[in-house]
């Protein structure tokens, strides 16, 4: 049942106590866990109904899949196996991202380039070692509920319309809310919504690595950079946003977006975060993303049987003061 005291898009968009459009104080001035608050109990255990044949699909690609990482700024991760004798193994990583493959953005991930940090958390506390504001947060709550799988791609592909994710074309929430209306699935406060487009297969089994490398700038498909999309993504009450895309939105913003600050409206130089709206879900909203995650699979079972919830788990890495992890994430129908 829908909470009438729970504040919506519009209302936060008028707080004078808080950042305009911030939820910061809406579970607490030491909240840490943002959207995963939808996570309830009663949630939970509803989650777990959705258990039918009990088949497992994994939601996370290989560590090393993604080669060369979308992300300029990461590397392959280097994987190093010895034996201390010839009945025995052990290994280590070297160069590893741990945002490099299907990943869950922490809330230190971003700031807001104006207000900061989600809930005005002191960026001094954001180090190493120290637990504030960490992806610890997420393993110390737990990630499990109803996941709701939306296949775009195949919405539109039946419609004769082929996502250009080379060019980052945005998909609109209306998009978005006919493609779930036309699997005949309801979303529901608390949901883990799951947003499949087809990049994730454009990308890793479309293009080789010499095309992947040629796609400098990147540009990927994604959800509309728009003030519309975050207020549906808050008020539909999501626990957790997560697509098969690098960014969940389309990347790059556009020229236009209207999450740039004063200073880049007034020709400030721009980086290549400026406008998107990873500064706003995730700072002022406490929104928790998912990004690459492996949907295939899950999305072909959902159409052979129609049903397109599940249960859902993610265990994200108890890595204190991290700013992300692997998701860990796995579907239980």
């Amino acid at each position: 049942m829908t909470d009438p005291t729970f504040p919506t898009y519009a209302q936060l968009l008028a707080r004078t106590d808080a950042p305009p459009g911030s939820a910061w104080g809406v579970w607490g001035a030491g909240d840490e866990i943002g959207t995963l608050n939808h996570l309830t109990p009663e949630r939970v255990r509803d989650a777990a109904a959705l258990v039918r044949t009990g088949e497992r699909i994994r939601l996370d690609h290989p560590l090393e899949a993604f080669d060369p990482p979308p992300a300029p700024a990461r590397k392959l991760l280097r994987h190093t196996m010895f034996g201390a004798n010839e009945h025995h193994r052990d290994e280590y990583l070297d160069g590893f991202y741990t945002q490099g493959s299907s990943q869950l953005d922490g809330l230190r991930h971003f700031a807001h380039p104006e207000h900061g940090f989600y809930n005005g958390t002191d960026p001094g506390r954001l180090q190493p070692g120290l637990p504030t504001l960490g992806v610890n947060r997420y393993s110390e709550h737990g990630i499990v509920g109803r996941g709701v799988l939306v296949d775009v791609e195949a919405h539109l592909r039946a419609r004769g319309h082929l996502i250009d994710h080379d060019a980052g074309e945005p998909i609109e929430v209306a998009t978005v809310v006919e493609a779930a209306a036309g699997q005949g699935v309801e979303l529901r406060p608390g949901d883990i919504l799951m947003v499949r487009t087809g990049w994730g297969h454009h990308y890793l089994r479309e293009l080789d690595p010499d095309g992947r490398r040629a796609l400098t700038p990147l540009r990927a498909s994604g959800l509309a950079a728009s003030l519309e999309t975050v207020e549906w993504l808050w008020d539909n009450r999501f626990a957790v946003v997560a697509s098969d895309t690098f960014a969940v939105e389309a990347w790059p913003a556009p020229e236009d977006s209207p999450f740039l600050t004063a200073a880049e409206r007034a020709g400030t130089d721009r980086i290549p975060h400026s406008g998107l709206m990873h500064r706003v879900l995730i700072p002022l909203l406490g929104m928790v993303l998912g990004e690459l995650w492996a949907l295939d699979e899950l999305a072909a079972a959902c159409a052979a049987d129609g049903r397109w919830d599940c249960m859902l788990v993610a265990t994200p890495l108890n890595l204190t003061g991290g700013v992300g992890s692997p998701s860990n994430a796995v579907a239980i129908r």
